[in-house]
């Protein structure tokens, strides 16, 4: 497992992007979600085919609150993504009830896909997503046998056993801050498509290999294509150099493919203040 440093200290300024602060007492939840049957963490316009998670926690808080209550998420993940670190925030009118308490009574109102594990006050202006420092994510490979039936709702088959050697020597070369346009979907609007990449490498956990990436922050469907093009080099014993080449011309046709979202979690969020 390869790390970089990120000497940048917290984003300096107010919260021009977020406006004025709501009233109330601005409360942080700790979440962990299966997401197999949501269409992702975004709310949708319409849910009535396939809910959000944050359409869904919403639901449950304007049951406690009586009233529609905004919820704030660190990060936005895909249509099948899991989480077990997710963070997200809102601001309640309620000031009878100490903060811990809204664990069991969110809990109560929420499918068993989605579970709240952690909830407490924080600094007025704490906000999920602008505030974090990093996100980590964890994919989840069984490699070179059958998965097991419930293996596959939370990990990708693999049927041969790649070499996590030339892995992580692939993944020493994303360190730092880069130009990720190899990486970017191209129905990704970001403006700029550079990130700062802390982490990236390939352990072995039992007898599951698990891809961990941490970065500022990710393009859309990056991890996937990250880690897809990583094993698309890999079974062609590509030297390193060649995926060097690769990210310096910045061509998404480049890159292998964007693998599916079902071994993926969003593991945790790191903020430059708690």
């Amino acid at each position: 497992m390869y790390e970089a440093r990120q000497n940048a200290g917290p984003p300096a300024g107010g919260t021009a992007e977020t406006g004025p602060l709501p009233q109330g007492r601005n409360i942080r939840l700790l979440i962990a979600y299966d997401g197999t049957d949501f269409c992702g963490w975004q709310r949708q316009h319409s849910e009535a085919a396939r809910p959000s998670v944050q359409g869904t926690l919403e639901a449950a808080l304007e049951k406690i609150h009586r009233h529609q209550v905004p919820l704030t998420g660190a990060g936005r993940t895909d249509a099948g993504v899991h989480a077990v670190g997710q963070t997200a925030n809102f601001y309640t009118s309620i000031g009878s009830i100490p903060p811990e308490r809204f664990v069991p009574a969110l809990n109560k109102f929420l499918p068993g896909g989605v579970r709240i594990l952690e909830a407490r006050e924080t600094r007025k202006d704490f906000h999920s997503r602008f505030d974090a420092k990093s996100r980590t994510y964890r994919y989840q490979l069984i490699c070179g046998r059958p998965a097991l039936p419930h293996e596959l709702r939370y990990s990708l088959s693999l049927r041969r056993r790649p070499r996590i050697g030339l892995l992580n020597d692939y993944g020493r070369l994303l360190l730092g801050e880069r130009d990720c346009s190899l990486f970017a979907s191209p129905g990704d609007s970001s403006v700029s498509r550079f990130r700062y990449i802390s982490r990236c490498g390939f352990f072995v956990q039992g007898d599951t290999l698990v891809f961990e990436i941490s970065a500022n922050a990710f393009l859309w469907k990056m991890v996937r294509s990250v880690l897809g093009t990583l094993l698309f080099f890999e079974e062609r014993n590509m030297a390193p150099e060649a995926l060097a080449a690769a990210l310096e011309q910045a061509d998404h046709r480049l890159s292998g493919p964007t693998l599916p979202g079902q071994g993926l979690f969003l593991w945790k969020i790191d903020y430059y203040r708690d």
